[in-house]
This record gives C-alpha cells, sequence and structure tokens, in this order.
C-alpha cells in the first residue's frame, strides 16, 4: 500500500540548499535555474528556515511601485533570505511514512518537507513526490501488477 512506503525512497536526496545572508536575487537565480520551488537554508549545517518561490515573489515590489527598474534590483539584491525566510520550519524524518508527510503538509497548508536524519538535512519530499507515488501505484494496480 502507498501510505505504507518510506519518505526516503521518495524524497529527493541532497537538496540544493542556500545560506540565509544571500540575496533575494540570487535564490530567484537558483530557483529559476534550477527548477525548483523552494531552498532549504542552512547556517553551518544547520536548517534555519526555508524560503518558497512564493515568499520570493512576495517579498518583490508590486508592479504599481514608483520605484525604477534599477532601484528595485538594488532593493532585492540588498534584501536576504534571513529576513524573510520562514521558521521553524517543518520537517519530516526519512524513516517516516509517506501517509505522515502527507498529512503534515495538508495540516500546515505547505507543499514540501525537508527530511531529516538527526540534526542533518538529508532530503526534500514535495507533493509532486507524493503524486508521483500516487499515479505509480494506480498505474501498477491498473496493469495488475503488485503494488509495492
Amino acid at each position: 500500500m502507498a501510505h505504507k512506503q518510506l519518505v526516503r525512497e521518495w524524497m529527493t536526496p541532497d537538496p540544493v540548499v542556500v545560506a540565509p545572508d544571500i540575496s533575494v536575487a540570487e535564490a530567484h537565480r537558483i530557483m529559476t535555474m534550477r527548477k525548483i520551488r523552494r531552498l532549504p537554508v542552512l547556517e553551518k549545517g544547520t536548517l534555519v528556515g526555508i524560503v518558497t518561490l512564493g515568499d520570493l515573489r512576495g517579498a518583490e515590489p508590486s508592479e504599481a511601485t514608483s520605484l525604477s527598474v534599477w532601484e528595485v534590483h538594488t532593493l532585492l539584491d540588498r534584501l536576504t533570505l534571513r529576513r524573510i525566510m520562514s521558521r521553524p520550519v517543518h520537517t519530516i524524518p526519512a524513516g517516516a511514512r509517506i501517509g505522515e508527510a502527507a498529512k503534515r503538509m495538508l495540516e500546515n497548508k505547505i507543499g514540501g518537507l525537508p527530511v531529516m536524519e538527526g540534526d542533518r538535512l538529508v532530503g526534500i519530499i514535495t507533493e509532486s513526490d507524493i503524486f508521483r507515488l500516487v499515479v505509480q501505484h494506480w498505474v501498477q494496480e491498473e496493469a495488475g501488477e503488485p503494488v509495492r
């Protein structure tokens, strides 16, 4: 049954991480280049926050601003993730069941969880990973294959 599978089996291992003092503009470039929607924030190896693409968009001035393009870029280059990151971070142990990860995401209205082994970040599990699991389960079921 899909809900009995473990987070470590479906997570993305070794996620892209950033430091809290990088700029919003740099974080946005990283996310765009890597095609990701969330960045765990580590300081001296410790998870201290998480930032999402939505957080970055929320930090940008609206189109109604009277600032020039150059002023906007200057502000975004000065604004660091430390000021906008979400904390404390909702996390999940690598050995937890997928159902628990899905429940935590729903309860907290979030799309992903950093995956921990003790105090060490080892991966990230997102709603897309869980959806991938569900689809695989359905495909196997319809094909009459044993569902792992």
